[in-house]
């Protein structure tokens, strides 16, 4: 029977044009039915002409409709089909920002310290505040906070690289500050808080302040005039103490419950002749601590929703105190719950030793959970953006694991990634009694035939046909067993040995292995190898071939390799390179 009179395939295929007609307004694609038809119906991809013939006098027909017929017959005949379908159109979207209605443009930011490059770490920060700032069609900053050139030390590289990791996220930067620059301006404040008494500078040892906040007791710098404080404010600007010896304190509540909230310390003096900073040098003495700085700039910049995990919490409280001694109102702060990726190295501190001691080939290295290492291996960035905005800002605690992002990584790549062979450490396989010349069509994709095909000949010599199998697929080939070369003939296994695998042909048909749950495995013809190496996520390396046909690849093309995995193509000269992305 021809495919045109199979009623029950006419119909499939009418039902998936009618579906497909709802979404692009009224006009069926009829590549796209194509590949969900031959998706469904494996057996199909031998007849794909009679198909695509099929298939486009079925779409001419539904093309011809209204929408509003269309529409009318899915609902009479497929209601279900109508309903998964509005079901699967409704993404998760992030809750509403609380109080957008009292500014006059929303604006957040991300605010990195460039004391290392990004990791997975980041993104939820970074895709949250520029999502939210989309969707209120506000503004996203990018704030580098860089005033600590002593413990989290800023490196000149890492702001470029920064800059170019958002831009890599999708995340579009409309205004971009860098601390560094603005010291001046935390000048002004803090001597505005010197002077109206809200602030005073501590000469006391660390541990004997200590003693005295947790005693709920104020020190005795606490009590001492204006003008003496300000005395001592002149005197850090001009270099007349030393490092550790003073630093400027924001008057809080000493009854305060959380001892770490009981007078702030706000700015610091810090050696930078010994310690320059890599853009400013040696020019300033005296450097803003995180919350003198953050909170600062949080008003000075206009933000107006401050989006960040709730380890935070305790510096909103603190900043509080300063912006009530400066009039300020605080912006909306909205603080979600730890996001932990089990298996994935999170520890900037750790990342950079590595790196220092070479036990990482650098920030791109695989084992990484950078995102140079996740753009290097062909992790999307719309994979990432898809998992942070489905987790949202929600305030308990999420696990989530390296399977999670691959999940969201494989719906992108399985539909745009064409396909292609790749042998792992290959054996030989001779196949015996080959009855004639094979030519074979590979597709490029399997549900999608537009995309076209890899095309091999198979000729015998003498009857034999030569090819390269993977060294697993090879143990696993017992004597006597059947199995099939992927879309090319059956064979029988004669004989295996440690270098080589013999076998005879058993037929061309696809149905007999189907049945009898054959194994199906790739394979290339011999001369047409191609060497290649693909990079693992442990930083392995799986020696192998590929097929001819992946010589045409460009570097920064994803592809999957049948029965392996996806990959991105990293190099591609003598010999393929190529980086793991996952199965």
């Amino acid at each position: 029977m021809t495919l045109a009179n199979d009623k029950n395939l006419r119909e499939l295929i009418r039902k998936a044009s009618l579906l497909n007609a709802l979404k692009h307004g009224g006009k069926a694609q009829a590549d796209a039915i194509t590949g969900k038809i031959i998706g469904e119906k494996q057996k199909l991809k031998t007849k794909v002409k009679e198909l695509m013939d099929l298939i486009n006098d079925v779409v001419n027909e539904v093309n011809s409709l209204s929408i509003e017929e269309q529409k009318r017959i899915i609902e009479q005949k497929w209601p279900e089909a109508l309903k998964k379908e509005k079901m699967a159109k409704e993404e998760k979207r992030l809750p509403p920002l609380p109080n957008t209605d009292k500014y006059a443009q929303v604006v957040t930011r991300f605010s990195p310290n460039p004391d290392c490059v990004l990791h997975l770490g980041s993104a939820r920060a970074i895709i949250l505040s520029h999502e939210y700032a989309r969707l209120n069609k506000g503004k996203f900053i990018l704030r580098f906070e860089d005033t600590d050139p002593k413990v989290k030390k800023p490196v000149f590289d890492f702001y470029d690289r920064i800059r170019k990791d958002v831009n890599w996220l999708g995340c579009k930067i409309d205004e971009e500050y860098i601390q560094s620059d603005r010291l001046p301006i935390y000048y002004e404040y803090a001597e505005r808080l010197l002077q109206n008494d809200n602030a005073y500078v501590c000469e006391c040892p660390p541990e004997h302040f200590r003693k005295n906040t947790l005693a709920r007791r104020p020190c005795d710098c606490r009590q001492l005039p204006v003008t003496e404080n300000l005395e001592r404010w002149k005197r850090m600007l001009e270099g007349g103490y030393a490092e550790g010896e003073a630093v400027v304190r924001i008057k809080t509540d000493l009854n305060h419950p959380n001892p770490a909230v009981r007078d702030w310390p706000a700015l610091r003096v810090i050696d930078t002749e010994k310690r320059p900073h890599p853009r400013v040098g040696s020019k300033y003495r005296v450097w803003p601590l995180y919350n003198m700085a953050a909170g600062l700039d949080d008003h000075l910049i206009g933000i107006t929703h401050i989006i960040r995990g709730k380890e935070h919490l305790t510096n909103m409280v603190r900043q509080e105190y300063m912006y009530k001694h400066l009039g300020w109102k605080y912006p909306e702060a909205i603080h979600y719950g730890r996001l932990k990726i089990t298996g994935a190295f999170l520890s900037k501190s750790k990342i950079v030793q590595g790196i220092r001691e070479g036990t990482y080939t650098g920030w791109a290295d695989p084992r990484l959970a950078t995102f140079a290492a996740l753009r290097k291996r062909g992790i999307t960035p719309h994979a990432i953006k898809k998992m942070i905005i489905d987790v949202g800002p929600k305030t308990a605690d999420v696990t989530l694991s390296w399977k999670n992002l691959y999940a969201y990584n494989r719906k992108i790549l399985d539909s745009e990634s064409n396909r292609y062979f790749f042998v792992s450490e290959p054996i030989e396989l001779k196949v015996k009694r080959v009855p004639r010349v094979f030519r074979v069509e590979l597709p490029l994709h399997p549900e999608k035939p537009e995309r076209g095909f890899r095309e091999y000949t198979v000729t015998p010599e003498g009857g034999i046909a030569t090819f390269r199998i993977a060294k697993k697929d090879a143990a696993n080939a017992a004597v006597g067993k059947v199995i099939r070369l992927m879309e090319l003939f059956n064979v029988k296994i004669k004989s295996v040995r440690a270098d080589s695998v013999e076998a005879s042909f058993a037929g061309e048909s696809y149905e007999e292995v189907r049945k009898s749950k054959a194994q199906l495995i790739h394979w290339i013809v011999k001369g047409e190898e191609f060497p290649c190496e693909v990079v693992m996520p442990d930083a392995s390396v799986n020696e192998g071939i590929a097929e001819s046909a992946c010589k045409k690849l460009k570097p920064d093309t994803v592809i999957q390799f049948e029965r392996f995995g996806f990959v991105r193509i990293n190099k591609n000269d003598a010999k393929l390179n190529a980086y793991y992305a996952h199965k």
